[in-house]
């Protein structure tokens, strides 16, 4: 029976928990890609989610929660992107590309010297299914956190996305809120790290917003439709891991990117074949109007 199959996951604590930790990182990674799309931070996304491979690693190591590593070494690899660009002539995207290659080498180098007490697999690509109780807590606490400050800044930093010029004009301070978004984008990726890893973060951060983006041109909407599409994702790739006995984050992400690829084909304005068939029925709507004139007695 449907709804058997719905149900039978839900039977088991590990279950209950993925699903509540991975709905939670899809909707605050959805509603922050929003921002991130708009602006064109997703490399400033990959960084981050890359550069704080060795906080996590060190964590581990110390027996301390991996959020703690993973935000210190998030925060502080985007001051050290501004720093660098900041103080030299490297532009930023080459500053991006120095710091966070330089910190996921380390993090790289510290679980090759320690391989015995750090589990590769479960810092690059997730644990979703060994998540405990005090994870699901931490995961819960920090996603409303940041959750509740996107939507209480919403207008300023939609604001700073479309116009700092205006937005200093008007009093705010666009380094502020700039520097804001990315400290909440070291959060998000701090929240989604227990669901798919280091290496995949960067794509529950862009895909759902990129997705948006083709679906309507309003940034309200934008803000709806996102994390919509990612919780959805979400829970179609937590039930198809199950089933298919696939890795949890990796068919999260891989749905998000069917979704993506499918609404990039046949989205009704933006998609490529949507727009060929709205081009061909404006063609056809245009001679029958033609046609019709000709009719017309003169």
């Amino acid at each position: 029976m449907p709804l058997d199959l719905l149900l039978e996951p839900l039977g088991y604590d590990f279950m209950q928990r993925a699903f509540l930790v991975t709905i939670t990182a899809a909707i605050v990674c959805g509603v922050l890609s929003c921002w991130l799309v708009l602006i064109g931070w997703s490399l400033m996304g990959d960084a981050v989610s890359h550069a704080v491979l060795p906080g996590v690693v060190i964590a581990y190591l110390m027996g301390t929660p991996f959020a703690v590593g993973a935000l210190v070494f998030g925060l502080g690899a985007v001051a050290l992107i501004f720093l660098v660009r900041s103080t030299s002539r490297v532009k930023e995207d080459a500053a991006i590309g120095v710091v966070f290659t330089t910190l996921f080498a380390l993090g790289l180098v510290l679980i090759s010297v320690v391989p015995s007490q750090t589990d590769l697999g479960h810092i690059l690509f997730g644990n979703l299914l060994g998540v405990s109780a005090a994870d699901l807590v931490q995961v819960l606490v920090l996603g409303a956190f940041t959750l509740v400050v996107l939507v209480l800044k919403r207008r300023d930093l939609t604001l700073y996305a479309f116009d700092p010029t205006h937005a200093h004009a008007i009093g705010l301070n666009p380094k502020v809120l700039g520097a804001l978004l990315l400290a909440l984008l070291a959060l998000t990726v701090v929240v989604a790290l227990q669901a798919v890893g280091v290496v995949l973060v960067v794509a529950m951060v862009i895909i759902p917003g990129a997705t948006a983006y083709l679906l309507t041109d309003r940034f309200a909407r934008m803000l709806v439709i996102s994390p919509a599409i990612a919780a959805g994702c979400a829970i179609v790739g937590i039930y198809a891991s199950y089933y298919l006995d696939a890795a949890s984050g990796g068919m999260v992400v891989l749905t998000m990117g069917v979704v993506f690829a499918l609404v990039y084909l046949f989205a009704p304005r933006h998609g490529v074949i949507g727009r060929s068939l709205a081009a061909a029925r404006r063609r056809r709507a245009g001679v029958a109007r033609s046609a019709e004139a000709e009719r017309q007695p003169a």
